[in-house]
């Protein structure tokens, strides 16, 4: 009787477990399902496996083993930068060494932003983290591409790529893009409210009290800006640090990086009186990443009244006027002026506010999370036989919160142009990446604008996998009629459906606020 009993009281226990799915489930997340979550199921499962060695317990909750999988990520991002340095031996010329040298730097930076999401030192919100991930992803990307513009991918680049921390950071952008809760941003006076009011009033200031001044005819205390930079660079605390550049040209080359010239904002006298232009290019030999006349990559950077110029012209290809990596970066009243890929918005949240951007072939191009609101976007005349895109969006992954949002700014044409508009289509955009995410929202678009609107990259690449929409636009070409049939794209006729798009929905809403909010336009 006791041994019918013990038998029934083992079968009872059998059918709980069956049928409980609070046991179930809690008994099955062992390592293979954790993995089975994500995108790479079986890089998880390698790498972290390995990773668990050194501990005494598979992880029980999500938020252990979301911390266990960046740390993986990170550990074989710090073991590939180890390689690619040692690489740097190898190459065998200076068109070798170009890219090489690029890949050092971004993954030397998508280390510092894995670090950043784990440091309890810094308190940051799930989309602080999707940002950084995001942005760690992109480096990663940029690295790969500088090789296949410049020709050299048969040497060094195949020992560079042959890793899989790719792979671990999109498992890693998987398991978090689900745990972002919604939230709405709230805007004062057309501003971001992550924008303290004291950089409000720095931007409407017609004067801002400057910490240096830059003059030219040395009427300040330094003539050059990369003077004033080296100067802001051995500040002691991180307040905001102004620079007021005077009028004039300057031929310069700025790399602002680092967080030691975090929250550096430069004050011109315009963008007609203050330009500072630079002539790099890959017809000259440099990646598209280092190209920039400009490059920001410090946080909380902040342009105001200045023209960014890349002169070398259509017929050396990519050249890039300014490259922005920089988090929270915004761009007032300043002026953009190249060809081709003119504005890099490479990655981050940023923000642009009444800027004139000009350029021909996917001269706004990146992968950031951005804004351009009350802008005028001028497309110029190409060399003979390129066809005109306003933007190559780059986002390669669907889990990154990134992609460009135009909105109620005007795509024109450039008074070189005109003349030539019925030999020349202007696009858009088209997708760069399998992912590619641009909306033009409440935008004047004129005649220039070929009635398809969208050009494609390369045959049915992307087609179906990108996003591109359009929202009560107007102009002679604002009608969607005769624009493209692909999977992807989307007439938006819903307001409920354009919201995801602005400010509250799209990228500054949920955990981003109000500290660390995106520098995104409210509303519609």
């Amino acid at each position: 009787m006791a041994k019918l009993l013990l038998v029934q009281f083992l079968l009872a226990l059998t059918f709980l477990f069956f049928v409980s799915p609070g046991l179930s489930s809690t008994n099955s997340k062992d390592l293979n399902w954790w993995c089975s979550q994500t995108t790479h199921p079986k890089a998880c499962k390698y790498y972290m496996s390995h990773h668990s060695k050194d501990r005494d317990h598979e992880p029980k909750e999500e938020s252990e083993f979301k911390k266990d999988a960046i740390l993986v990520a990170l550990e074989q991002s710090l073991e590939a930068l180890r390689h690619i340095k040692w690489l740097g031996s190898k190459c065998r010329n200076e068109k070798e060494k170009a890219p090489w040298d690029d890949c050092v730097k971004l993954y030397d930076n998508t280390i510092t932003l894995l670090n950043q999401t784990i440091d309890p030192a810094i308190k940051c919100t799930d989309y602080d983290v999707q940002t950084w991930l995001s942005a760690a992803l992109t480096n990663l990307e940029t690295c790969r591409t500088g090789f296949l513009e410049l020709n050299v991918y048969n040497h060094v680049w195949p020992q560079i790529m042959f890793n899989n921390v790719s792979k671990l950071i999109s498992n890693t952008l998987s398991l978090n893009n689900g745990s972002i809760p919604p939230e709405t941003e709230r805007y004062e006076h057309g501003f971001p409210s992550w924008l303290s009011p004291g950089d409000r009033k720095l931007l409407q200031s017609s004067s801002p009290a400057a910490n240096l001044v830059v003059a030219q005819d040395g009427s300040g205390n330094y003539q050059t800006i990369s003077a004033a930079l080296n100067a802001a660079f051995g500040r002691t605390g991180s307040a905001r640090f102004i620079i007021h550049v005077k009028s004039g040209v300057y031929k310069e080359n700025l790399d602002i990086k680092g967080s030691k010239l975090n929250n550096v904002m430069l004050v011109g006298d315009g963008l007609r009186w203050t330009i500072v232009t630079g002539s790099r290019s890959v017809g000259g030999g440099s990646t598209t990443f280092n190209s920039a006349t400009v490059a920001v990559a410090a946080d909380g950077f902040i342009a105001r009244g200045i023209t960014f110029r890349n002169t070398a012209g259509p017929q050396n290809h990519q050249a890039v006027a300014l490259i922005s990596e920089a988090d929270l970066s915004v761009f007032y009243r300043c002026g953009f002026e190249g060809y081709q890929d003119t504005l890099y918005v490479h990655s981050q949240r940023q923000f642009y506010k009444e800027c004139y951007i000009y350029g021909t072939v996917d001269f706004i191009f990146g992968n950031a999370a951005v804004v351009f609101q009350n802008c005028m976007i001028y497309a110029r005349k190409p060399i003979i036989g390129q066809q005109n895109t306003v933007t190559a969006q780059g986002r390669t992954d669907p889990n990154q919160n990134t992609g460009i949002s135009i909105h109620n700014s005007r795509i024109m044409a450039a008074p070189e142009l005109e003349p030539v508009l019925s030999s020349v289509q202007t696009y858009l955009g088209r997708p760069w990446k399998e992912y590619s995410r641009t909306v033009y929202l409440q935008c004047y678009l004129d005649t220039l604008v070929n009635p398809a609107g969208w050009l494609e990259w390369n045959g049915n690449f992307a087609l179906n996998t990108l996003y591109y929409g359009e929202y009560k636009n107007t102009g002679p070409r604002s009608s969607t009629s005769r624009r493209v049939k692909w999977g992807g794209y989307h007439v938006i006729t819903s307001a409920s459906v354009a919201s995801k798009f602005t400010v509250e929905n799209f990228i500054a809403g949920r955990s981003w606020l109000p500290a660390t909010g995106v520098p995104f336009v409210a509303g519609l």
